[in-house]
Protein backbone atom coordinates (compact mmCIF):
# COMPACT_ATOMS: atom_id res chain seq x y z
CA UNK A 1 0.00 0.00 0.00
CA UNK A 2 2.07 3.44 -0.91
CA UNK A 3 -0.68 6.05 -0.38
CA UNK A 4 0.58 8.93 0.36
CA UNK A 5 -2.78 10.89 1.30
CA UNK A 6 -6.31 9.33 1.29
CA UNK A 7 -7.73 9.96 -2.08
CA UNK A 8 -11.12 11.43 -2.12
CA UNK A 9 -13.79 8.61 -3.62
CA UNK A 10 -16.89 10.19 -5.68
CA UNK A 11 -19.69 7.87 -6.40
CA UNK A 12 -23.32 8.71 -8.11
CA UNK A 13 -24.63 10.18 -4.90
CA UNK A 14 -21.57 10.10 -2.41
CA UNK A 15 -18.65 11.86 -1.49
CA UNK A 16 -16.06 9.55 0.42
CA UNK A 17 -13.97 11.31 2.17
CA UNK A 18 -11.21 11.94 5.50
CA UNK A 19 -12.42 12.91 8.38
CA UNK A 20 -12.04 16.28 10.13
CA UNK A 21 -12.23 17.72 13.39
CA UNK A 22 -15.66 19.37 12.37
CA UNK A 23 -16.91 16.27 12.18
CA UNK A 24 -16.57 15.11 15.97
CA UNK A 25 -20.11 15.86 16.34
CA UNK A 26 -21.04 13.28 14.13
CA UNK A 27 -18.70 10.59 15.27
CA UNK A 28 -19.72 10.99 18.59
CA UNK A 29 -22.86 9.55 17.89
CA UNK A 30 -21.93 7.30 15.51
CA UNK A 31 -19.61 5.88 18.37
CA UNK A 32 -22.18 5.87 21.44
CA UNK A 33 -25.64 5.46 19.74
CA UNK A 34 -27.13 1.95 20.71
CA UNK A 35 -28.75 1.33 17.45
CA UNK A 36 -25.47 2.05 15.56
CA UNK A 37 -23.47 -0.23 18.36
CA UNK A 38 -26.06 -2.77 18.88
CA UNK A 39 -23.75 -5.54 16.77
CA UNK A 40 -20.46 -4.06 17.46
CA UNK A 41 -17.71 -4.76 20.15
CA UNK A 42 -15.60 -0.92 20.82
CA UNK A 43 -15.66 0.76 23.17
CA UNK A 44 -18.00 3.59 23.28
CA UNK A 45 -17.66 7.27 23.07
CA UNK A 46 -18.43 9.83 25.52
CA UNK A 47 -17.36 12.89 25.38
CA UNK A 48 -16.46 15.46 22.23
CA UNK A 49 -12.91 15.40 23.74
CA UNK A 50 -12.66 11.22 22.75
CA UNK A 51 -14.18 11.89 19.35
CA UNK A 52 -11.54 14.61 18.91
CA UNK A 53 -9.30 12.01 19.91
CA UNK A 54 -10.52 9.27 17.80
CA UNK A 55 -10.54 11.69 14.73
CA UNK A 56 -6.51 12.42 15.48
CA UNK A 57 -5.74 8.20 15.92
CA UNK A 58 -7.72 7.72 12.65
CA UNK A 59 -5.79 10.01 10.50
CA UNK A 60 -2.34 10.01 12.21
CA UNK A 61 -3.23 6.03 10.86
CA UNK A 62 -3.83 6.93 7.10
CA UNK A 63 -0.77 9.40 7.17
CA UNK A 64 1.56 6.59 8.34
CA UNK A 65 -0.47 3.80 6.22
CA UNK A 66 -2.02 1.57 8.84
CA UNK A 67 -5.38 1.85 7.51
CA UNK A 68 -7.77 4.02 4.91
CA UNK A 69 -10.49 5.57 6.61
CA UNK A 70 -13.22 8.06 5.09
CA UNK A 71 -16.25 9.82 5.71
CA UNK A 72 -19.36 8.99 3.72
CA UNK A 73 -20.97 12.55 3.10
CA UNK A 74 -24.05 13.23 0.31
CA UNK A 75 -22.28 15.04 -2.67
CA UNK A 76 -24.50 18.27 -2.22
CA UNK A 77 -24.02 18.37 2.14
CA UNK A 78 -20.65 18.17 3.56
CA UNK A 79 -22.48 16.72 6.73
CA UNK A 80 -21.30 13.16 8.06
CA UNK A 81 -23.17 10.33 7.46
CA UNK A 82 -21.49 7.42 8.27
CA UNK A 83 -17.70 5.80 7.85
CA UNK A 84 -16.05 3.16 6.08
CA UNK A 85 -12.94 2.08 5.97
CA UNK A 86 -10.05 -0.59 4.84
CA UNK A 87 -8.12 -2.27 8.02
CA UNK A 88 -6.45 -4.73 9.42
CA UNK A 89 -4.09 -5.20 6.24
CA UNK A 90 -2.16 -8.24 6.06
CA UNK A 91 1.90 -8.49 6.48
CA UNK A 92 1.85 -8.82 2.69
CA UNK A 93 -0.89 -5.77 1.58
CA UNK A 94 -2.96 -8.70 -0.05
CA UNK A 95 -5.47 -8.87 1.82
CA UNK A 96 -7.56 -5.90 4.13
CA UNK A 97 -10.68 -5.97 6.31
CA UNK A 98 -13.63 -3.81 5.26
CA UNK A 99 -15.81 -1.69 8.23
CA UNK A 100 -18.69 0.53 8.21
CA UNK A 101 -21.16 2.10 9.78
CA UNK A 102 -24.14 4.58 9.25
CA UNK A 103 -26.50 7.03 10.92
CA UNK A 104 -29.75 5.15 11.06
CA UNK A 105 -31.81 8.10 9.43
CA UNK A 106 -29.78 7.26 6.22
CA UNK A 107 -30.44 3.60 6.57
CA UNK A 108 -32.40 1.01 3.80
CA UNK A 109 -31.87 3.94 1.29
CA UNK A 110 -28.63 2.09 -0.69
CA UNK A 111 -26.32 4.63 0.47
CA UNK A 112 -23.77 1.52 2.58
CA UNK A 113 -24.28 -0.18 -0.54
CA UNK A 114 -23.16 2.55 -2.78
CA UNK A 115 -20.07 3.15 -0.51
CA UNK A 116 -18.56 -0.09 -0.44
CA UNK A 117 -18.95 -1.27 -3.94
CA UNK A 118 -16.59 2.09 -4.65
CA UNK A 119 -14.11 0.60 -1.72
CA UNK A 120 -14.25 -2.89 -3.17
CA UNK A 121 -13.14 -1.62 -6.98
CA UNK A 122 -10.85 0.87 -4.91
CA UNK A 123 -9.28 -1.82 -3.12
CA UNK A 124 -9.08 -4.56 -5.45
CA UNK A 125 -7.97 -2.01 -8.46
CA UNK A 126 -6.17 0.30 -6.72
CA UNK A 127 -4.88 -1.40 -4.15
CA UNK A 128 -4.45 -4.39 -5.55
CA UNK A 129 -5.84 -6.59 -3.24
CA UNK A 130 -6.64 -10.15 -3.39
CA UNK A 131 -8.81 -10.84 -0.57
CA UNK A 132 -11.07 -8.65 1.58
CA UNK A 133 -12.71 -9.63 4.39
CA UNK A 134 -15.68 -8.27 6.93
CA UNK A 135 -16.83 -9.50 10.47
CA UNK A 136 -20.44 -9.13 11.22
CA UNK A 137 -22.67 -10.06 14.31
CA UNK A 138 -24.18 -13.08 13.65
CA UNK A 139 -27.51 -11.47 14.06
CA UNK A 140 -26.60 -8.26 11.79
CA UNK A 141 -29.14 -9.46 8.94
CA UNK A 142 -28.87 -5.59 6.86
CA UNK A 143 -24.71 -5.81 7.10
CA UNK A 144 -25.05 -9.95 6.26
CA UNK A 145 -27.60 -9.09 3.36
CA UNK A 146 -25.49 -5.88 1.90
CA UNK A 147 -22.48 -8.14 1.84
CA UNK A 148 -23.86 -11.31 0.35
CA UNK A 149 -25.44 -9.10 -2.32
CA UNK A 150 -21.73 -7.98 -2.78
CA UNK A 151 -20.88 -10.93 -3.61
CA UNK A 152 -18.97 -11.94 -0.25
CA UNK A 153 -19.46 -15.30 1.01
CA UNK A 154 -19.73 -16.39 4.52
CA UNK A 155 -16.55 -18.39 6.09
CA UNK A 156 -18.01 -20.57 7.91
CA UNK A 157 -15.01 -22.47 8.92
CA UNK A 158 -13.13 -19.99 10.47
CA UNK A 159 -14.10 -18.08 13.65
CA UNK A 160 -13.35 -14.19 15.00
CA UNK A 161 -11.02 -15.20 18.20
CA UNK A 162 -11.97 -11.68 19.50
CA UNK A 163 -15.96 -12.05 19.15
CA UNK A 164 -16.83 -15.46 18.67
CA UNK A 165 -20.59 -13.52 17.61
CA UNK A 166 -19.12 -12.28 14.48
CA UNK A 167 -19.80 -14.31 11.27
CA UNK A 168 -16.66 -13.29 8.66
CA UNK A 169 -17.14 -13.04 5.72
CA UNK A 170 -14.51 -12.83 2.09
CA UNK A 171 -14.46 -11.48 -1.11
CA UNK A 172 -11.75 -12.23 -3.28
CA UNK A 173 -10.34 -10.58 -6.52
CA UNK A 174 -11.41 -11.52 -10.12
CA UNK A 175 -8.12 -12.43 -11.69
Amino acid sequence: MKITSLPKLQTERLLLRQLKENDNQVILFLRSDEAVNAFVKRPKTNTIEEANNFIDKINKGIDEQNWLFWGITIKDNPELIGTICLWNFSEDKKTAEVGYDLHPKFHKQGIMNEALVNILTYGFEVLNLDTIEAFTHKNNEPSKKLLTKNNFNHIEHRKDSDNLDNFIFSISRNK
